[in-house]
């Protein structure tokens, strides 16, 4: 039977893109599979050329206990560097896409045995953890106490954990994104296939939304005391 890991993922800017092409680098409004998995890679100590296939077989949900605010900033880079290796020496301009202020609690559903190593990772990291963007680090620990679902799907799990985030006044619902079989489902394009410089490739995934009471859920009184 399947367990389920719960992480958070927390901090003043996230970056979760898919569709990032030239001047303009988007965000979804939720972390990305590619995005956690490569948070994952990093707390292992996974290289770029380093197979995937293990990590990406867990399946993952999301739920956004706070929405986060859409921002963006406008950059200048001189010798960039391109996802082919080539250099290049003219100034580019970019729009850069974030998420202020957001709280996500993920959830993967798989494997015990790797679940249990990629927690103990998560504890002692053997690089760093960035949400979405080097430059874009946690603000609270990405391990949470307890966070080990034996033998319990990843709806389930998202649905008895309590609220990481002070829910916000106008707020009536937590939105669930759920990674489904289903084709008739939306498509997400960020299942990496491998993360290696001038190969990176990606395919697409299938997923649900689900809208939850806000009623159901608890909130941890103390949240440093969670961690």
């Amino acid at each position: 039977m399947h367990s389920t890991l719960l992480i958070r993922l927390q901090g003043p800017m996230q970056s979760w893109g898919t569709r990032s092409r030239f001047e303009i680098r988007d965000t979804e409004r939720e972390p990305t599979k590619s995005g956690v998995v490569g948070l994952v890679c990093a707390a292992l100590g996974r290289d770029r050329s380093e197979p995937i296939a293990d990590l990406v077989s867990l399946k993952m949900g999301v739920r956004v206990d706070r929405e986060g605010v859409l921002q963006s900033d406008y950059q200048t880079v001189e010798g960039a560097v391109s996802a082919d290796g080539s250099s290049n020496k003219d100034a580019q301009t970019s729009k850069r896409y974030y998420l202020a202020d957001a709280t996500f609690v993920v959830a993967l559903e798989g494997d015990e045995e790797l679940l249990r190593l990629v927690s103990k990772k998560l504890l002692d990291p053997r690089w760093a953890m960035a949400l979405g963007r080097k430059s874009y680090v946690p603000s609270a620990p990405v391990p949470m106490r307890d966070n080990l679902c034996e033998g319990v799907d990843m709806r389930t799990a998202l649905l008895s954990w309590p609220l990481i985030a002070n829910p916000q006044r106008w707020q009536e619902h937590i939105r669930l994104v759920l990674e489904s079989s289903e084709e008739t489902h939306e498509v997400r394009n960020d299942t990496p296939v491998t993360y290696a410089c001038g190969k990176r490739r990606f395919l697409p995934r299938y997923v649900r939304t689900e809208l939850v009471d806000i009623d159901s859920f608890s909130v941890f009184q103390n949240q440093t005391e969670e961690s």
